[in-house]
């Protein structure tokens, strides 16, 4: 469970910090329904540009913000955008809710402040010595650099060296500081032994999102509401939201599936994985080009009892797919086989893991038979503006675009994917990937076998437990707010 013990002063500081600096930090509950944020902050953000450093932008880690890149403010749904059958190629409904208007760009923004509000609010982090560390795979430590401004604290980035040169770009600007570990997307080892190095500097404090249970704890209360309220928005009469697909990464967006199957029980959740790198399916390993997500260990986060099936994606599809989804070439062929115009051109939503995303969708719905009256969610949880270099990269490797190109992208990448390299979990299964976590996190990271088990067999007083947590989590960034003294005094 997360640590709520007060360090009286490192929390004084950081009142006198946020005083100082302006800052109001909002509830999980303004998160899920932001119709409760106050006025004076909603005129703020009326004139606030989304992309702005400003404290104001707290209030955008939602996932129903406005679609609009300055002075947007909330709707009564998520933002939504649904694949139509001409695209996929199967007969059930697929809805993603979008990750693009999130302050960065990018949902993982929520759960960088689902690690860093708690020790914020209690002093535990002290924002005039600590410095917010934050390992990452590519969007986390973009979320968590952004959040470390906004809350006025010094934050160091860790990604992999081969991410995309727009993530670095965009650090270096925000960050105070951004180091580069050797390998690609799965080489999170490299990660966390860079993070055991910073230890030994007194003034630095981890925010691991492959163990902080934060993490889970905002995308169980956060997303996983936003899926429900946007299954209820565009449900038919017959319909039931049959499954859920998420590519692992640190596995906090499984938490949102956690939600889902208490609302809806019949629901399948399943986990996404590259096939260049099947630790969950078969122990595999390797690097791969999926970027946002991260292998060769299971998160410690990842609540493995509660997963129906695991779902290898090739990397090859999500890289062709980028390229088909980001042309007009691709986009006026699309047109051409029956998708709408105006959703086609929406298609740069979704970023290389949100395509991975999807195409986890079409394999269960493939593999479970669903029909037209079974509905699949998942996310995007960046766009395709982060990968304008790769795009780019794609082009210089295979020549120029044209509607031939596009037809095989569609046809090879989508439409004849099969229900192969995914396996549906059983008890033992689970077992057996649950137990990987003793590699990483027992043997590596310094927790114990009764943490390892409990995990596992006490779920009540684990995950359980976490997602809870939110009501207390609110009522301590409540006794902050009003220990600050700002609310009602912005203009």
């Amino acid at each position: 469970m997360i640590d709520f013990t007060v360090n009286k002063e490192g929390l004084q500081h950081n009142i006198e910090k946020a005083r100082e600096n302006g800052i109001i930090i909002p509830t999980i509950k303004q998160m899920q329904h932001p119709e409760l944020i106050p006025e004076q902050i909603k005129e703020k953000l009326s004139h606030t540009g989304l992309w702005d450093v400003d404290p104001v932008n707290l209030f955008r880690i939602t996932w129903k913000n406005e679609p609009k890149e300055s002075g947007g403010l909330f709707r009564e749904i998520p933002n939504i955008i649904e694949l139509p059958s001409a695209l996929t190629g199967v007969k059930a409904r697929i809805f993603a809710i979008v990750g693009k208007w999130f302050p960065t760009g990018c949902h993982k923004v929520g759960a960088s402040f689902g690690c860093l509000a708690p020790r914020l609010v209690t002093g535990q982090f002290d924002a005039t010595k600590h410095k917010a560390v934050w390992p990452s795979t590519g969007n986390y430590c973009r979320g968590g650099a952004f959040n470390s401004k906004l809350l006025s604290c010094d934050s160091i980035a860790i990604l992999p060296a081969e991410m995309s040169r727009e993530r670095f770009d965009w650090l270096s600007k925000i960050a105070g500081e951004v180091i580069a570990t050797p390998g690609c997307e799965s080489n999170v080892k490299e990660i966390f032994d860079k993070t055991w190095e910073l230890r030994r500097r007194p003034e630095v404090m981890i925010f691991n999102q492959f163990e902080e249970m934060g993490n889970p704890l905002w995308h169980y209360n956060v997303t996983g509401h936003a899926l429900a309220d946007a299954f209820e928005a565009i449900k038919g009469e017959k319909d039931r939201f049959a499954g859920a697909c998420f590519t692992s990464g640190s596995a906090g967006t499984m938490s949102a599936g956690d939600y889902l199957k208490e609302q809806y029980p019949n629901l399948k959740l399943g986990v996404g994985e590259a096939l260049q790198c099947p630790t969950i399916l078969d122990n595999g390993f390797g690097g791969h080009r999926i970027e946002g997500i991260g292998d060769k260990h299971i998160p410690w986060i990842h609540n493995v009892k509660n997963t129906d099936m695991v779902v290898d994606i090739d990397d090859e599809d999500s890289q062709r797919l980028l390229r088909l989804f980001n042309t007009p070439e691709g986009i006026d062929y699309l047109v051409s086989v029956g998708v709408e115009r105006e959703l086609a051109e929406q298609l740069s939503l979704l970023g290389i893991s949100g395509i991975a995303n999807l195409l986890c969708c079409i394999k269960m719905a493939k593999y479970y038979e669903f029909t037209e009256n079974d509905v699949l969610g998942t996310v995007l949880t960046d766009s395709a503006d982060m990968y304008q270099s790769r795009i780019k990269e794609l082009a210089e490797m295979y020549g120029e675009y044209d509607a031939h190109k596009a037809e095989l992208d569609h046809n090879l990448h989508i439409l004849n994917l099969k229900d192969d390299n995914m396996l549906e979990l059983t008890y033992k299964e689970r077992k057996r990937v649950h137990n990987l976590k003793y590699y990483t996190w027992v043997e590596q990271q310094g927790r114990t076998v009764e943490e390892l088990n409990a995990l596992w067999y006490d779920t009540e007083n684990t995950w359980d437990a976490v997602h809870k947590q939110a009501e207390q989590l609110d009522e301590y960034i409540e006794a902050f707010n009003k220990e600050v003294g700002l609310i009602g005094s912005l203009s």
